[in-house]
Parts: C-alpha cells; structure tokens; sequence
C-alpha cells in the first residue's frame, strides 16, 4: 500500500488537493447563497473550481515563466472588479468576502506546488473556517474592549521585540545571569498569565467557581486564594464550592509549575514529574470531590459569574518588579549556597514560601547552580508546601468560617502527602 502512494505522480496529487479545495469553497459559497437569497455571490462551486483549474493549468504550462499565471489573475481580477461594481450599484452592498475567496481559490495551485502539505492543509483550513465564522466572529468582536489591542501589542513588544534584543551575555562574573534570561522568564510567566486571561475572558466568560479556580490558579494560586476567600466571607454561602475552587487552583498551580520546570530544566522535570503528577491529580481529586458533592443552585451559580477580575495582565510594572525580583532571588540563592551550601537552600526555599515563588523557582530552574538535580526537586516541593501552608491560613484568616473545615480537610492532606514527597527526595 505504501509502496503505491509513493508511486502515484506528484503532479496528479497536486492537481486532486487543487480540485478538492476549489470545489470546497465554492460549494460554502453556494450554501451561503441559499441563505440569502436576496444577495448575489460571484459563482458558487463549479465557478471556484474552474477558477483553481484555471491557475493550475496556466502555473504547471510554464513553471519557469509566472507571466501566463499573472495574466489569468489580472483576468480574474478583472471580472471580480466588475462584479464588485454591480454588487454596489445594485445592491448596495460593500463586502469583499466572495471577491477575495475566488482571488485566494486562484492563489490555490501556487501554494499547493510550491509549498509542503502541512501549509496548504493549514491555509485552507483558515480559509474555509474563517469563510464559515462570519456571525461568530462578528459576536466575538463586540467582547473585545479597545484596549485589548493595546494588550496584544504589549504581548508582542514584550515576546518579539524586547527579548530578541537582549544580550544573552554573562554581565556579573560572580553570578550566572544574563539580560535575555531574566526577560525570558518574564516571557514565560506572562505568556502563561496572559493565556489564563484569555480563556477566562473570551472563552468562557460566565465560568462558575470551579472554572474560577482552574484559571486563577493558572495565574496565581495565591492571589485566587485570596480573592476567593475574600468573596466567600461577603456572599456567606456555597463554603464547600468555594473550598473547591480554591483547592482546584493549587491544583492548578502544580501544573504551572511543572510546566515551567519542563521549559527550563527538563532533565530535573523527567526526574521528578512522578511526583507532581501525584501531586496534581490528588489536589485535583479533592477538590472534585468537594464540588460534585455539592447541590448546585442557579442563583448561586450565576452569583460565582466574574469573581476574579478582569484584569490584564501584561502590564509593564509587574513585568518589572518580576524581572528585578528574579534578580534579587538570584543574588540571595547564589549567596545562600556560596556560605551555607545545600543546608541553607532547603531553609531558604521554605522561606520564599510565603512570597511570590514564581522568581524563585524559575531561578532556580534556569540558573546553572553548583546543585544536584535531585536538590532542586527537593527545593521546589519545600517552597510548595510552606506556600501551601500560608494559602490555607489566608483562608483561615479572610474566608469565611463554614468554608473551614474544608480548605483544612482538604489543605491537610495535600500538605501531609507533599511533606511526604519531601522526606522521600530527602533519603533518595
């Protein structure tokens, strides 16, 4: 079978994918015609399909020569143009859409010869969905504030413009640490954060508490733990959700981690990734289990709609108090291990625990320290577990006191198995 694929003539394939996705569009374009009736197209399937012919035929006549191919679209673009004019005149109607899908039906056999499959595939993919989404896009474009394109800017100013012109050079002799790095870090907990805000947003926009949850603790477990605390205390109902939502989020928070461990340090991510998918899935389990147990309500659940803010989170300032607080980490983890070697690394990685420890452990991942792979296992999961212990007494102290018993049922076993993986690594 295999061998006669690899015996079928390229150019037949070539000619079959241009046939196949011509005759695609246009019979979307016939389909949309039928819906309104009231409004002229340019052709519907046979129409596309002779206009991707017409540019195969004309690019395979003379494959050195483009002329004969630039010509057939100054012809076709000739009668979109005309058709484009009737469409005004009559119609009184300005969109392009079926204009520029005979015009990219044309461009079809130059893709599908000059480039690999893979992107013939995706181009025509893109085409026929975003010809096909007009009302979802339209729906999805009045979400969109103005100031979200100011965001995606910032993205890209912050991806492919800062950190591409960063040196990615040595400046401290006595420190291994470099421009490039540290913003590289910065790149990856935004992107991260950034993606947190555009699922909760966008894609699900009226998500319940637990869906709450899963996105703050992509963000910031603690931070979510506070919010959700705090939100419990003034609705005074639904303790054993909220319990979830906050547990779901340090279950949340693991996989962040680990994906940030796998980003920076793989060969320390494969020797412990037992331990986090452990980890992951019995926070997770808890916290499943407090929320399938509880009766849900509909006023409640549209009470747990935009509990955690809408905020964005790319902003210059957090950008760099995160870069300036992954230098100082740097400074006190190079300094802590220079005079007090592994002994003051493990004191050190509970201490952060009750800080931001995103600085910390990217640090940690990524600074090529005179440290044991297992030594960094066992430092991630000590600044875990103290974190883990200041969530819960935030709860304690912010929440309100039905949800209690259980973020301390809940808190307490994740802590009891985390201080456990702890030990283990300790006497490995």
């Amino acid at each position: 079978m295999t061998n006669f694929i690899q015996e079928i003539p390229e150019l037949f394939i070539q000619f079959l994918l241009t046939a196949v996705f011509s005759f695609l569009i246009g019979l979307d374009q016939r389909k949309q015609q039928s819906e309104k009736e009231d409004q002229q197209t340019f052709g519907t399937d046979r129409t596309f399909l002779f206009i991707g012919l017409l540019g195969f035929v004309l690019l395979i006549s003379q494959p050195e020569n483009l002329v004969p191919y630039l010509v057939g679209a100054a012809i076709i673009s000739l009668f979109l143009a005309i058709f484009y004019y009737q469409k005004i005149r009559f119609q009184n109607s300005y969109g392009l859409t079926t204009v520029l899908l005979a015009l990219l039906t044309y461009v079809i056999p130059l893709i599908v010869i000059t480039q690999p499959n893979w992107l013939t595939m995706l181009f025509f993919v893109l085409v026929l969905v975003l010809s096909e989404s007009k009302s979802k896009i339209k729906g999805f474009s009045k979400k969109i504030d103005r100031s979200e394109f100011i965001t995606v800017a910032k993205f890209i100013l912050i991806v492919g413009i800062i950190l591409p012109a960063l040196p990615d050079k040595q400046i401290l002799t006595f420190l291994n640490l470099s421009p490039y790095k540290v913003w590289l870090a910065v790149v990856v907990i935004s992107g991260i954060s950034y993606l947190s805000y555009i699922l909760r947003k966008f894609v699900f926009p009226n998500a319940g508490l637990l869906l709450t949850g899963v996105f703050g603790g992509l963000y910031s477990s603690t931070a979510t733990t506070i919010i959700l605390s705090r939100k419990s205390k003034e609705t005074d109902s639904n303790p054993k959700e909220y319990a979830a939502a906050i547990l779901i989020a340090t279950s949340m928070m693991f996989l962040r981690i680990f994906i940030l461990l796998f980003i920076f340090n793989p060969e320390v991510g494969k020797t412990i990734i037992h331990w986090f998918i452990l980890m992951f899935i019995l926070s997770l389990i808890i916290a499943l289990y407090y929320s399938g147990r509880f009766k849900k309500e509909k006023n409640n659940e549209t009470a747990a709609v935009n509990i955690l803010e809408d905020k964005n989170p790319l902003e210059f300032k957090v950008a760099i108090v995160f870069a300036l607080l992954y230098v100082l980490f740097s400074f006190i983890t190079q300094f802590t291990l220079e005079n007090f070697g592994s002994n003051g690394l493990n004191i050190l990685s509970f201490i952060v625990g009750v800080t931001d420890i995103d600085p910390f452990l990217l640090n940690l991942f990524q600074g090529k320290y005179e440290v044991t792979k297992l030594l960094i296992g066992i430092a991630t999961f000590q600044a875990i577990l103290s974190n883990n212990i200041l969530k819960m007494l935030y709860a304690k102290v912010i929440g309100v006191n039905t949800m209690w018993k259980y973020i301390f049922r809940g808190f307490a076993i994740i802590i009891v198995v985390n201080l456990a993986v702890v030990l283990i690594l300790h006497f490995l």
